[in-house]
């Protein structure tokens, strides 16, 4: 093995090393003790990797690992927050082959300590901001997103890719809570002086299906439905939480304004609604420059063109382009299963991914 070759394997190894310890300190959104964990770890691992350890920073409440500029011109964005209650995965940890796999490794900690290690010898403004409530909103650390991003040259975002595609795309988000409130009353023996809860919702599902629009992507998706007490009561309280997607936003104004206009048909029944807009989409005139220059990269660097997709999935990239910032998503992980039990990266794409992003930065920066 040349000393090259060598050097290249031992980086590897502790890439991987840095993956496995973030991946066995699981952070659930939920968990604010677990995300600060997490984020301490990773400043630690900052500190061995690139020579001084990463800020930590309460935003609103929650932790954010930030190492590099106060006001960069290249802003990579991350986040260390996971989907996976602690505990849901056994074994936590595994190498086989190619794939690895725990929870949270594809989306997104291999993406995280990719981007950690692109920035080693990189001279210039430039920052990587990992945040903790990526997966439930961003509700916290949005505003931060919007203020650095509005001051950027470029933002990267290390969302995992589409097998091995950067995301040129993104669909927008709402999210809505209806609420409908009858009336109680005993099943058999006077149901007819209750007010359904659960028919009425039952019609309000229905009616969703009407605003969908193939045209721009546009879905209406009635997610998790709570409705009744006891088999034998007519339901008093029915609640459905609908998950709404567009590549268009008038589309996404157009489904806001139908929900919340939405009226019961039972008579005594009353409807609620919560909720609202919330991630703009990412559109690709927002990415098609820093695209065009990725490319250009990859092929100075021998690599295979890397292609792109847009993708029905929202990230924080969509509020970055929202303040009029030059976005590229999904340059993280290679890999699959973000969500599912079956969530992997590939090993051998690690290095490489990363000495790209390193490259990439140069570029930007020069």
């Amino acid at each position: 093995m040349t000393s090259e070759n060598h050097e290249e394997y031992g980086r590897l190894t502790s890439m991987l090393a840095a993956i496995e310890a973030l991946v066995k300190c699981e952070s659930p959104s939920e968990d604010i003790d677990a995300c600060r964990s997490v984020v301490a770890l990773a400043s630690d691992i900052a500190t061995r990797v690139l020579g001084t350890p990463a800020q930590i920073k309460e935003i609103e409440g929650r932790p954010v690992f930030w190492w590099g500029s106060e006001q960069p011109r290249v802003l990579v964005l991350a986040h260390l927050d996971t989907v996976w209650p602690i505990g849901s995965f056994s074994p936590l940890w595994s190498v086989d082959g190619d794939v690895v796999r725990g929870p949270g490794v594809f989306d997104m900690k291999a993406g995280f300590v990719q981007a950690l290690y692109a920035l080693k010898d990189i001279d210039g403004d430039v920052a990587l901001v990992a945040t903790t409530d990526e997966e439930i909103g961003s509700h916290k650390s949005k505003e931060l997103i919007k203020q650095l991003s509005t001051g950027a040259d470029a933002v990267l975002v290390l969302e995992a890719s589409l097998d091995g595609k950067v995301k040129t795309g993104r669909k927008g988000t709402a999210m809505f809570q209806i609420s409908v409130h009858g009336k109680a009353s005993h099943a058999g023996l006077e149901p007819e002086k209750g007010i359904n809860a659960t028919t009425e919702i039952a019609n309000v599902i229905l009616a969703l299906a009407a605003l969908e629009n193939p045209e721009h992507g546009t879905t209406v998706v009635p997610t998790l439905l709570k409705s009744g007490t006891t088999i034998n009561t007519v339901p008093e309280l029915a609640v459905l939480e609908i998950d709404a997607r567009s590549f268009s936003q008038d589309d996404l104004q157009r489904v806001d304004a139908a929900i919340k206009s939405v009226k019961p048909t039972l008579s005594g029944a009353r409807i609620e609604v919560a909720g609202g807009l919330h991630r703009p989409p990412l559109q690709p005139s927002s990415t098609a420059a820093l695209y065009e220059i990725a490319e250009k990269v990859a092929a100075e660097l021998g690599m295979s063109p890397l292609g792109s997709a847009e993708v029905g999935g929202a990230s924080d990239g969509n509020f970055a382009a929202a303040t009029g910032a030059r976005v590229l998503d999904g340059l993280g992980a290679v890999g699959g299963g973000a969500h599912a039990a079956n969530e992997w990266v590939s090993l051998s794409s690690i290095e490489i991914r990363s000495t790209f992003l390193h490259a990439f930065i140069k570029e930007l920066l020069a």
